[in-house]
């Protein structure tokens, strides 16, 4: 039964710390805009990594011809 002389004190700080915490990251802006990180992973930049179609016909060589003869 003296342990509950422990538990209950030392359960009211760590509630004490975690609210001290959640408001210390409200305040620094932790939970301010928690939707554009997950939008911005839709709207990724990497056409400059796909290879269009157009692109790959232009640049291989038309093999249909055979060599040129000069």
């Amino acid at each position: 039964m003296d342990i509950i002389y422990i538990l209950v004190p030392l359960s009211i700080a760590l509630i004490g710390i975690a609210v001290v915490v959640f408001f210390w990251a409200v305040k620094g802006g932790q939970f301010d805009d928690l939707e554009s990180p997950a939008h911005k992973i839709l709207f990724d930049d990497d056409e400059h990594l796909i290879q269009r179609k157009d692109k790959q016909d232009e640049s291989k060589p038309d093999r249909s011809e055979g060599p040129k003869k000069q």
